[in-house]
């Protein structure tokens, strides 16, 4: 192996694919389960220069004949270069971190600064917040021991005004998952979270729904990558580079789920936004017939909307902890809390509008006639504004549509 990373899981890894934009190289995924596999791949030296994650950053210190100062304070070695057979070791996640932080403008001076977990991650992201003038950095755990706070010991310290994960609650596969009420925190800045799957954590869609800055890992991720290729390469990229990677990539794994009136015409949409923007098509609909073994109109007939329900959001947990995907979802998803909130953790929702006189109503076992479909978009109406962040007219012809849904797709995205 030349180039790539080691951890003792890399299934969901990002780093391929970010390297391999970057730099063109050949990176690998080289999962090395037990430290007794780490020590021994390190001994081997086989490798230009790799990347470390979990939990192998203070293993290979000992390997290293030359660690940066930086990596060497704060403990972990996230970077390896293998010149002509001595190992030199770098710190990039602190650079990342600071990226992120900067490009945003996050201040930590005389900041209160929370930072949940104790891992290595945590002595990166206290080192960049201690250096750049933080007024204190908190730490909680959920042990609270040498010295941390526990979660709720942490809720009692309501001068907080920046809050960090860098614990993998809410990370892929365990998406929803939170440690924090943040309305103890009245005086909130800004939140950071190191996950970076699924971009928008659970954490993260609390911050915003109070308003609160909130930033996710996978820019960090990109950022510590480019730092670490120019260990690999020995060579200086611009640092625009960072930001047109991550924008690059992250406009390719986005989701964008479709939400709008029962019959507005969101298959038809979904598909063919689909096809524009090179994504997977998902039917919600066909979701539930599947799991269920039912068509929609049947599980009404046979269970009642109260099942249907459970179905809708037990699909909407699975689909949309995916990426790459167009999902057209059902006319009622928004009416289950949570299902707008998982919708929305991978990118953006779209509300497809069309007057009620025009919706389709074949097969559509609420759609009973067009009293009843305007009290049900009367009723649902905010639903959808809430949950959307951005609507989409649909009255014209079908490419204009999908244009219009495309724009949309950008606007929300780079914003």
């Amino acid at each position: 192996m030349e180039y790539g990373l080691i951890g003792a899981k890399l299934g969901h890894s990002y780093s391929k694919i970010i390297h391999e934009a970057v730099c063109g190289y050949s990176y690998e995924l080289h999962p090395l389960p037990t430290e007794e596999e780490a020590h021994a791949f390190m001994q081997a030296k086989a490798f230009k220069a790799i990347n470390v994650t979990i939990p192998y950053k203070k293993l290979v210190i000992p390997y290293c004949d030359e660690v940066e100062p930086r990596a060497a304070a704060i403990g972990a070695v996230n970077t390896v270069v293998n010149r002509d057979g001595k190992l030199y070791g770098y710190n990039t996640d602190y650079t990342g971190f600071a990226y992120l932080a900067r490009c945003h403008g996050v201040k930590f001076a005389g900041a209160v600064v929370l930072v949940l977990g104790t891992g290595g991650t945590h002595n990166t992201v206290t080192a960049v917040c201690q250096d750049a003038g933080a007024k204190q950095v908190l730490t909680a755990s959920r042990t609270g021991k040498d010295g941390a706070l526990t979660y709720e010991e942490a809720q009692q310290h309501p001068e907080i005004n920046i809050i960090i994960n860098t614990t993998p609650a809410g990370m892929y596969p365990n998406n929803g998952s939170c440690l924090l009420d943040l309305h103890a925190f009245p005086k909130l800045e800004a939140v950071l979270d190191c996950v970076y799957n699924p971009f928008r954590t659970e954490l993260l869609l609390r911050a915003e729904e109070l308003g609160v800055p909130a930033y996710c890992g996978f820019e960090m991720l990109v950022a510590q990558a480019v730092y670490a290729a120019e260990h690999f390469t020995g060579q200086k990229l611009p640092e625009a580079v960072i930001a047109d990677t991550h924008r690059k990539l992250k406009r390719d794994l986005s989701n964008v789920a479709i939400i709008g009136m029962p019959g507005c015409g969101k298959s038809t949409i979904g598909r063919a936004l689909a096809k524009t923007l090179g994504k997977n098509y998902v039917d919600l609909d066909e979701v539930i017939e599947k799991n269920t073994g039912m068509p929609i109109p049947d599980i009404f007939a046979r269970e009642g909307e109260a099942s249907f329900r459970k179905y809708e959001s037990q699909a909407v947990e699975e689909i949309s902890k995916q990426t790459r995907q167009v999902i057209s979802c059902g006319g009622g998803v928004i009416k289950t809390p949570g299902n707008a909130r998982a919708l929305r953790q991978n990118g953006p929702v779209l509300w497809v509008q069309r007057p009620v006189e025009r919706l389709a109503t074949g097969g559509r076992p609420l759609s009973t006639g067009l009293d009843a479909l305007r009290k049900m978009e009367a009723e649902r109406m905010p639903l959808y504004r809430a949950a959307s962040d951005a609507a989409v007219d649909n009255t014209g012809r079908l490419e204009n549509t999908v244009e219009t849904a495309v724009q949309a797709f950008e606007t929300t995205f780079d914003a």
